[in-house]
C-alpha cells in the first residue's frame, strides 16, 4: 500500500468551498483579476502539490529538477535571457507573448503572493507550487490558447486540471463553460473547454519538463514530442465568438 503523503505545511486538509465562491463571483464579474484565480487554488486545491511533486520525483529528471529546485520566476523574468532564444524555438514564442500581451513572470509572482504567506517559503512543496505558476504562461504558448480572460483561459484551466489535478482548475473551467451556455445559449465554448481537458489527458506530463531546456526546442517539434493535439474546436470558437 503506497504511503500517504505528508500534507502542505500549514494546510487543514479540507477545502474551502465559501471562500471558493466568492472568487469565482468575482472573477466571472472581472476576468483581469487574477488575484481570484489564486484564492481558488487555495481553496480548493487541496493535496494537488503534494501529488505534483510525488509524481515530479518519479520521472526520469524528477529528482535532479527537484534538487536543482530552480526559480522558473527568476529566468522568465531575465529578459536577456529571454531575448536569447533563437527564432521559432519555444522561448521566442514567449517571448512573443510576453511582448503581446504586456505579461510579465514578475506580475504573474506579485498577484500570487497577494493574502499568501505561503508561497515563499522554503519547502518543496511551495517550491513545486511557484513552479506549476510560473509555467502557467508557457502553456499558453505549447497549447495554442491565447490569454484572453473568457475562452483561451478556461481551455487552459481545463487542460490544467487534466494535467496537475487540483478541483480549483475544475471550478473555474466549469463556472465559465457554464456562464457561456447562460448568456450565447450554445455549446461551442463549453465544447471547447472539455476539448481543453481531453488534449491535457492526452499529452506527456508537462509538469516534468525541464523548462530551461524546453525552451530551446523548436516549437513545432516540443508540442509533437509532447503529444499537444490540435485545438480544432477552440480556434472554431474563437472565430464564432
Amino acid at each position: 500500500m503506497a504511503a500517504k503523503l505528508p500534507p502542505f505545511p500549514g494546510s487543514t486538509g479540507r477545502r474551502d468551498w465559501n471562500t471558493a465562491f466568492d472568487a469565482i463571483k468575482k472573477l466571472l464579474n472581472n476576468g483581469d483579476d487574477t488575484v481570484q484565480v489564486f484564492r481558488i487554488m487555495r481553496a480548493l486545491n487541496v493535496g494537488s502539490t503534494e501529488w505534483g511533486y510525488a509524481k515530479l520525483l518519479g520521472t526520469e529528471e524528477g529528482g535532479r529538477i527537484a534538487r536543482e529546485q530552480a526559480e522558473l520566476s527568476e529566468r522568465f523574468s531575465d529578459r536577456a535571457w529571454v531575448d536569447s532564444f533563437a527564432p521559432g524555438t519555444v522561448g521566442a514564442a514567449y517571448r512573443d507573448f510576453l511582448d503581446s500581451t504586456g505579461y510579465s513572470a514578475d506580475g504573474l509572482v506579485a498577484v500570487s503572493r497577494e493574502g499568501n504567506d505561503n508561497v515563499e517559503i522554503n519547502h518543496p512543496y511551495a517550491w513545486f507550487g511557484r513552479r506549476t505558476r510560473d509555467i502557467h504562461d508557457i502553456w499558453h504558448v505549447l497549447t495554442g490558447y491565447k490569454a484572453d480572460e473568457s475562452l483561451g483561459e478556461a481551455a487552459l484551466v481545463a487542460f490544467s486540471y487534466a494535467q496537475v489535478g487540483g478541483a480549483g482548475w475544475a471550478f473555474i473551467g466549469s463556472a465559465a463553460a457554464l456562464k457561456s451556455l447562460r448568456i450565447t445559449k450554445g455549446t461551442l465554448f463549453a465544447r471547447a473547454v472539455l476539448e481543453g481537458y481531453q488534449r491535457g489527458k492526452a499529452a506527456k506530463w508537462l509538469a516534468g519538463e525541464d523548462y530551461l531546456k524546453l525552451m530551446h526546442e523548436p516549437l513545432g517539434a516540443a508540442r509533437k514530442r509532447l503529444g499537444l493535439t490540435e485545438p480544432v474546436l477552440y480556434r472554431r470558437a474563437q472565430a464564432e465568438l
